[in-house]
């Protein structure tokens, strides 16, 4: 399609820098003439073409860039399906196939169509991978959906493009593309850590597991915490949570998860 619009373009610009060229040359006026030029009619034919090639040139790009989009959304016979939740300031992948298995890393096999389901729990975010050009909006209460093939493996980055809030800059997760069997081995791993209760991302939440998920999961670009080098204020402060719950007279883990499900309490 990009090529298909700009062979018609350098076309029309070709046909109308040179009969303009033209036009200058064969048609200036002497230096010392400032006399009005003729009036006349002008040229119905002419006029008629420049009005009909340019609309039959107009459609034809329309035709091809609706086949090419609905070749874009047509995920084939064996889609992938994950599902993108999106919230101030982090994303959160499903993946059905693993028994809905939940992971703050994208990962994808090479060469398989993906489809993404996809919706925002509180504002408009946008889901952008550059590196693979599509491009769709997440809205709070819709479910919508785009396909992306990935080409090629390797590591990428998903960025929101619509500004979401203080912390928008920070919304991105990591992408990883691999080869089938990697994968394979990815959403096994996937589903036995949410068999077994492990945190989303990867690994159990003790040792280092948790500062992992606390940078994949953009959990920085609200809440200010010294060990991770954080010092937004857009949420609660982290510093203080021993404490803070010490006060309450309950476990921390059960402070964390009342603060989150119960924030009023």
């Amino acid at each position: 399609t990009y090529w298909f619009a700009t062979v018609i373009c350098i076309g029309i610009f070709a046909v109308v820098a040179g009969a303009l060229g033209y036009i200058i040359l064969a048609f200036r006026a002497a230096p010392d003439d400032e006399t009005d030029g003729p009036p006349i009619h002008g040229n119905s034919s002419l006029e008629v073409a420049w009005t009909v090639i340019p609309a039959i040139l107009v459609i034809a790009i329309g035709v091809v860039s609706a086949v090419v989009l609905s070749r874009n959304a047509d995920a084939g016979e064996n889609p992938l399906t994950v599902k993108v939740y999106a919230q101030q300031f982090a994303w959160l992948f499903t993946y059905p196939d693993a028994d809905d298995a939940r992971s703050n890393e994208l990962v994808l096999p090479v060469g398989r169509g993906v489809e993404f389901e996809m919706t925002a729990a509180d504002v408009i975010h946008s889901f952008w991978i550059p590196e693979m050009g599509q491009k769709q909006d997440l809205l709070p209460g819709v479910t919508t959906k785009i396909v992306v093939t990935p080409t090629r493996t390797g590591s990428f980055t998903l960025i929101c493009t619509e500004l979401c809030g203080l912390g928008h800059a920070t919304m991105r997760a990591p992408v990883r593309v691999v080869e089938q069997a990697e994968f394979d081995a990815f959403l096994t791993g996937l589903g036995e850590e949410s068999a077994g209760g492990g945190s989303a991302g990867g690994g159990s939440a003790a040792g280092g597991d948790g500062a992992k998920v606390f940078a994949s999961a953009g959990c920085g670009g609200c809440h200010a915490f010294t060990p991770a080098g954080t010092t937004m204020e857009i949420g609660p402060s982290l510093d203080d949570l021993a404490a803070a719950a010490e006060a309450a007279d309950v476990p921390v883990e059960e402070y964390v998860r009342q603060a989150i499900v119960d924030p009023e309490a």
